[in-house]
């Protein structure tokens, strides 16, 4: 993902010193175009899934109701807070917007490989004992 979002953002800067009228300027629409697509496929197999696999995984069976309610929630609310803000950053930069989700996506990635536990081969009692 990380790759991807930071191919479109150099396109997008790219795409601001070249004219318009250019075969170079046509490439870089489509280098966009398929850095959004692989995005999106790479989105939706790794990091998508990521919010119902720990909502899944870890939370203990007396809150699960409660906490995968507020964990869907969290998810569908951030989910529309990027989609309304996408226009207003698209608007003000296609670059730095991008860069900008290229930088989460980034600290996103660390985060999870710091903090989200393994849990493969695990017991329910044992990723809670993760917790204690």
């Amino acid at each position: 993902m990380a790759l991807s979002l930071l191919v479109v953002s150099i396109s997008f800067y790219l795409k601001e010193y070249i004219s318009p009228d250019s075969d170079l300027y046509a490439t870089l629409s489509l280098v966009s175009v398929a850095g959004v697509v692989v995005m999106v496929i790479a989105f939706s197999l790794g990091l998508g899934a990521m919010p119902w696999i720990i909502m899944s995984e870890i939370l203990p069976i007396n809150i699960k109701g409660l906490a995968g309610s507020f964990a869907t929630l969290s998810n569908w609310f951030f989910s529309w807070l990027v989609t309304l803000i996408a226009n207003l950053l698209l608007d003000w930069s296609s670059g730095g917007t991008f860069t900008i989700y290229t930088a989460v996506y980034v600290f996103t990635a660390g985060f999870v490989a710091i903090w989200v536990p393994e849990t493969k081969g695990k017991t329910l009692e044992e990723i809670q004992q993760f917790f204690r």
